[in-house]
C-alpha cells in the first residue's frame, strides 16, 4: 500500500483507539517504502488532523445533520482528512481533496455514503468562496447550518442560525486561518479560541490568565505550526563553523540562534536526520533551543559531581557533559530502562565518558545525600510548552492530570534537593507553561525550605525577555522567543544547610 491518504487514515484510526500519534504514524510508515514527499504528506495529514481535531469536529457539527460524535468513528476520521486538506493545505487543490476523500469513504466501508461525503465537502468549498468573495456583505450573523436529507442526495440547505454572539467584523473573518471561514458563534473568548485554534477550553483559560487575549491568540497560532529542528553541536569534537559548513555543503539551510553558542536551526526539508553530515561522527545532536538554555543555567564545571535526576532520553545529560569538557561524574537517573537505553546510545555516539547511568525513581534514592555539586531536576510534566511537537498532547492532558503531576514534581524537588552539598546548586525545569507545575511548585518548596534561595545565572548571558518576574525564574514563551515553551529556575543551597 502506497496511498498516503489511506496510510494516514490507518494511523488516525489507531490514534482514535488510544495510540499515541507518533507511535501510530511510525508503525504505518515502517511497513511501506514511500517517496520523501509522500512520507511528508502522511505525516502532515496525521499530525494536522489530530492537532486540529476540535476545529474539524466543529465543521462537521455545523454542516452535517448529525454531530461529529454521532458519526461512525471511521467516517468521522475520513471527514477530518477531507476538511483538513481543504482548510489548511493550500497546496492541495480542492478537487483533489474532495475526490480522494470520497475514494477513502468508498474503500473503507462507506460506499453508500460517498454522496454525503462529496456534498459535505463541496458545501464547505461553496460557503468558503462566498465569504472570501464579499465578507462585508454577509448578514449580521454569518452562521449557516446545512442539513442533508435522508437520501444524502438533496443538498438544499436549511439556513438556521445558531444562537450565540455573532462574528461581526471583517477582521475576525480575516483572522480565521487558511480557510478564511467560520461556521461557529462563540459565547466567550475561551470557547472562540478553543474552537478556532483547536485546544481544550481549560488550556485556553490557563493562557488567558497569564497572557491576555492578544498574546494567547499568538501562542495558539504558534503551537499549531509544524515544529522546527534545532541541533546542538558537540564542541569537544567540532565547532559550530565546521558543522554549519558541512550542512550547507549538503544543501541544508541553517541559521544560528542568538544567545546559544552551540545551536543551529535547520531551515526547510532535511530528509533523514541520521543521514545528515556529522551525525554518525557525534558532531551534534538534536535538541531544541530552549532545552539548551537549561544546562547553561545549571552551569556545570569540570571535575564536579552532577546528578541529572530525571535524565532520559538524555539531551540535557549529554549537554552537561559537554559543558564540563567530559571531566567529572554525571549520574544520569531515570526509572524507565528503555528511555535510558536511548541516553546510552546518544552518549556513546557523542563519545562522552563521564556519564554513569542509574536506573530507578529518584524519590527513593538515599545514597546521593549531600554528594552533588549540582543537580538538574528536569521534572516530568504535562508538556504544554511542546504541544506543537506532540500533536495529541492537548487532548491527553487534563486539569486533573496537571494536579497529579504537580504533586509528583513537589515530591521530586523536596527529595532531590537533599542530593545537593551545602553551597551547591539545583536547577528545576519543565517544558510546560502551567503555573501549577512551575511557579507554584517553587513557591511551595521555598516556603518549606529556608536554606534555599533563587539566584541569578553566573557567566551566561540570558535574554532579558525571558526574566518575566522579579522572583528570578525564567519562562520561555514560544510566540515571543520562537522556541519550545519552558520554565526554569536556579536554586542555591546555603552553606549553613545540614
Amino acid at each position: 500500500m502506497t496511498n498516503p491518504r489511506q496510510l494516514a487514515f490507518i494511523a488516525l484510526r489507531d490514534v482514535h483507539k488510544g495510540a499515541y500519534a507518533d507511535v501510530a504514524l511510525d508503525r504505518v510508515l515502517q511497513k511501506v517504502n514511500l517517496a520523501d514527499n509522500d512520507r511528508r504528506l502522511v505525516t502532515e495529514l496525521v499530525y494536522g488532523s489530530v492537532r486540529r481535531q476540535r476545529t474539524l469536529d466543529s465543521l462537521i457539527d455545523q454542516l452535517a445533520k448529525k454531530k461529529s460524535d454521532q458519526q461512525p468513528q471511521d467516517l468521522r476520521t475520513i471527514l477530518h482528512l477531507g476538511f483538513y486538506q481543504l482548510r489548511y493545505q493550500e497546496r492541495i487543490p480542492a478537487s483533489a481533496a474532495v475526490n480522494t476523500t470520497v475514494q477513502l469513504a468508498k474503500e473503507n466501508g462507506f460506499s453508500g455514503l460517498t454522496g454525503f461525503v462529496n456534498g459535505l465537502l463541496r458545501q464547505y468549498i461553496r460557503l468558503a468562496e462566498k465569504i472570501k468573495a464579499d465578507p462585508l456583505q454577509l448578514p449580521e450573523n454569518p452562521v449557516e447550518r446545512f442539513d442533508f436529507s435522508p437520501d444524502l442526495e438533496n443538498l438544499s440547505p436549511n439556513l438556521s442560525p445558531f444562537r450565540g454572539e455573532a462574528l461581526n467584523s471583517l477582521s475576525t473573518l480575516q483572522g480565521l486561518g487558511a480557510g478564511g471561514l467560520a461556521f461557529v458563534t462563540f459565547p466567550g473568548q475561551v470557547e472562540r479560541l478553543g474552537i478556532l485554534h483547536s485546544f481544550p477550553d481549560w488550556i485556553i483559560q490557563v493562557w488567558l490568565e497569564q497572557l491576555g487575549l492578544a498574546e494567547t491568540e499568538q501562542l495558539c497560532e504558534w503551537m499549531n505550526q509544524s515544529p522546527t529542528i534545532d541541533l546542538r553541536i558537540n564542541p569537544l569534537y567540532t565547532s559550530i563553523e565546521e558543522v554549519e559548513a558541512a550542512l550547507q555543503s549538503a544543501g541544508i539551510l541553517v541559521r544560528r540562534i542568538s544567545h546559544l553558542p552551540q545551536a543551529l536551526r535547520l531551515i526547510g526539508s532535511t530528509g533523514s536526520i541520521q543521514k545528515l553530515p556529522g551525525f554518525k561522527e557525534g558532531w551534534w545532536t538534536v535538541q531544541d533551543s530552549s532545552a539548551q538554555l537549561v544546562s547553561h543555567l545549571l552551569d556545570p564545571q569540570s571535575g564536579e559531581v552532577v546528578i541529572d535526576a530525571c535524565a532520559a532520553p538524555g539531551g540535557k545529560t549529554t549537554h552537561i557533559a559537554e559543558l564540563m569538557a567530559d571531566k567529572g561524574k554525571i549520574w544520569a537517573c531515570d526509572r524507565t530502562p528503555s528511555r535510558l537505553r536511548k541516553l546510552q546510545e546518544n552518549s556513546q555516539r557523542l563519545n562522552l565518558q563521564s556519564i554513569q547511568i542509574y536506573t530507578g525513581d529518584s524519590r527513593h534514592f538515599t545514597q546521593f545525600k549531600n554528594t552533588a555539586d549540582r543537580v538538574l531536576l528536569d521534572a516530568p510534566c504535562s508538556g504544554l510548552g511542546t504541544m506543537h511537537r506532540h500533536a495529541d498532547a492537548r487532548w491527553r492532558q487534563t486539569p486533573e492530570s496537571v494536579q497529579e503531576l504537580s504533586l509528583l514534581q513537589k515530591e521530586l524537588l523536596t527529595h532531590t534537593s537533599t542530593f545537593v552539598k551545602p553551597g551547591g546548586v539545583l536547577v528545576y525545569a519543565t517544558c510546560t507553561l502551567h503555573p501549577a507545575e512551575n511557579e507554584q511548585v517553587i513557591l511551595a518548596f521555598l516556603a518549606e525550605s529556608p536554606d534555599w534561595q533563587i539566584e541569578s545565572p553566573n557567566g551566561f548571558e540570558f535574554p532579558d525577555s525571558l526574566r518575566t518576574t522579579p522572583q528570578g525564574w525564567f519562562k520561555v514563551w514560544p510566540h515571543r522567543q520562537d522556541m519550545d515553551g519552558f520554565f526554569m529556575v536556579r536554586l542555591r543551597k546555603t552553606n549553613n544547610s545540614e
